[in-house]
């Protein structure tokens, strides 16, 4: 598997080859310094934030000794310890791949069931990957106000009069 960083500039990849080419890098992290990788990795994207779930990493002969023992907080310790030595090698990834700078990282791993989830929040959104936003629910913003200024009222919308009933002939 490749896993030399994207180009830079306009043959950038985007859509669902940005997706997997995350998957693929971050997994080959993992391989190299583990020893094997996730089961499964699938990525998604988000307006400004990237999110790796991994799955079925299984465990080394370590970690099962640890959570046999009934110490299955320390292999997630033990995981959470290894993103902190290795997040300059995550967050330079992401920053090859996407051409995005990443402000955040956070990582939080599951023993039962095998998780381990990886979160990037870059500095501007990524084309292609929206999001909608709420910011206020009880105040929404002009432009939504006017939209629904402007609908015909509709007897299931709580802010319009109820509309009269049609006579129904038995």
């Amino acid at each position: 598997m490749d896993t030399s960083p994207a180009p830079s500039g306009e043959g950038r990849l985007s859509g669902g080859k940005l997706l997997a080419a995350i998957s693929n890098h971050i997994v080959a992290i993992l391989r190299e310094h583990y020893g094997r990788g996730p089961l499964k990795a699938k990525t998604y994207a988000l307006d400004d934030i990237i999110v790796v779930v991994m799955r079925g990493a299984g465990f080394t002969a370590l970690e099962q000794t640890m959570m046999n023992s009934g110490r299955p907080e320390r292999v997630v310790e033990m995981r959470h310890d290894f993103q902190r030595m290795v997040i300059q090698r995550f967050t330079d990834t992401i920053e090859q791949l996407t051409g995005r700078k990443v402000l955040a990282f956070l990582s939080q791993a599951h023993v039962e069931p095998d998780l381990t989830v990886e979160m990037f929040f870059i500095d501007q959104p990524l084309e292609g990957f929206g999001a909608g936003q709420v910011t206020d629910p009880d105040h929404p913003p002009a432009a939504h106000r006017e939209r629904c200024r402007r609908r015909p009222p509709d007897a299931h919308d709580p802010t319009q009069p109820p509309l009269p009933r049609a006579p129904q002939n038995h």
